[in-house]
């Protein structure tokens, strides 16, 4: 009989403290690849599970960058290369008139870049997750808090991970299947 595989193994707690605790004590264990969910958001968490790193302002910066560029080529190319005419003796390259576009090209790109970094960075749309196989998770936007324990950690050991999170007194433990 073949077994379907484990993407973590999940414990559900009845409190926001309980889950920052067990976030923490998972964490300091070792633990890595941990996730948490819960209905509200709670302060400390993503430090507890140890998300400190945000590629967004990075992506928000490079596609400034990007739109900065391209409204001031883009103006260059229409004025001085493309189409070049003189009014009143005006240089075909004049840059302070292109400072406008350029603004707010800078400013479409990067706000571009940041809704649409955000969405790629968290994976979504997602309208399939394998936490929506335990049925016990239907509570999590009501008022459960669970904390998981992917199988891609490198320190996962499916009967020493229940061990383990047995040890922080969850309300239930499930395996979630892939």
């Amino acid at each position: 009989m073949k077994r379907d595989p484990i993407y973590g193994m999940m414990a559900e707690f009845d409190s926001a403290q309980a889950l920052l605790d067990a976030a923490h004590k998972t964490y300091q264990s070792g633990y890595r690849k941990i996730d948490a969910y819960s209905p509200f958001p709670i302060e400390g968490l993503a430090d507890e599970i140890g998300f400190h790193h945000n590629s967004v302002p990075l992506v928000v910066l490079i596609g400034g960058i990007i739109g900065g560029c391209t409204g001031y080529l883009m103006q260059w190319w229409m004025s001085a290369v493309d189409y070049p005419l003189n009014i009143g003796g005006r240089p075909t390259h004049s840059w302070p008139s292109f400072i406008v576009i350029t603004f707010e090209m800078t400013i479409l790109f990067a706000g571009l870049s940041a809704v649409f970094g955000m969405l790629a960075l968290n994976g979504l749309p997602m309208p399939y997750h394998p936490v929506f196989n335990v049925s016990r998770f239907a509570m999590a936007s009501r008022d459960r808090f669970f904390l998981i324990v992917f199988s891609s950690d490198p320190k996962y050991n499916a009967p020493q991970t229940r061990s383990f999170l047995e040890t922080l007194q969850p309300r239930s433990i499930s395996e979630v299947p892939s």
